[in-house]
């Protein structure tokens, strides 16, 4: 892989990161609670989702 192909790649997760959080973030409480998902955990859900973390 080249610095750009890099670069761009790295952009792409980061995006797909932020929107995931997003997401979850905004998912009405009673589908998130049914999920047991909680507001607070967005990040380390995207994250996982993202980049397997």
């Amino acid at each position: 892989m080249t610095v750009v192909s890099t670069l761009i790649a790295a952009l792409r997760n980061h995006a797909a990161y932020l929107r995931t959080k997003r997401e979850i973030e905004a998912m009405p409480l009673n589908i998130a609670l049914d999920l047991n998902i909680f507001r607070s955990d967005a990040a380390r859900i995207a994250a996982r989702a993202v980049y397997g973390a």
